[in-house]
């Protein structure tokens, strides 16, 4: 287990998750609608010199696939693009999934990996906040090749 603080330990050991996956390859993003997309489009920026094809899947829905592109002066941005998820070489699942009023059931992630992994089986990465994957047992029902969980502190002074 490695430990990271703050935003650029979240970004650094995301980049490190995906330090094996080959430049240039196709990296699906799934994660509940709104709470998810921000950052889900940070960790896109984080990985932005690896040439990656990004593609954002609403709650695993593949039918829903939209692209995740540079706008200048902004940054990574979900467009409303539709995109192709088929074949990819990671599937980063976000924490937001697990939560009940969010998300969905973590067989709907299951079965949109089986449909979109035509080829092969990509990488799947967990990406989580407060231990929701744990709490909600997805742990247990979805095979992560790596599981990222981060915790946040509020301190209004």
């Amino acid at each position: 287990m490695e430990k990271k603080s703050g935003i650029v330990g979240f970004t650094g050991l995301f980049r490190e998750s995906v330090a094996d996956v080959k430049e240039g390859s196709k990296v699906v993003f799934t994660g509940s609608v709104a709470v998810c997309t921000p950052f889900i489009e940070l960790l896109a920026y984080t990985v932005r010199d690896r040439g990656f094809e990004m593609l954002y899947v609403p709650r695993a829905d593949a039918k829903e696939a939209r692209k995740i592109k540079e706008i200048a002066n902004v940054g990574y941005s979900v467009v409303d693009e539709k995109g192709d998820p088929k074949n990819p070489d990671a599937v980063v699942v976000l924490g937001g999934l697990a939560m009940p009023k969010f998300g969905c059931p973590p067989e709907d992630v299951n079965r949109m990996v089986e449909a979109i992994a035509v080829e092969k089986k990509p990488k799947i990465i967990g990406v989580c906040f407060m231990n929701i994957f744990e709490r909600e047992g997805w742990d247990k029902k979805i095979t992560f090749d790596i599981l990222m969980d981060t915790t946040m502190e509020t301190v209004v002074k």
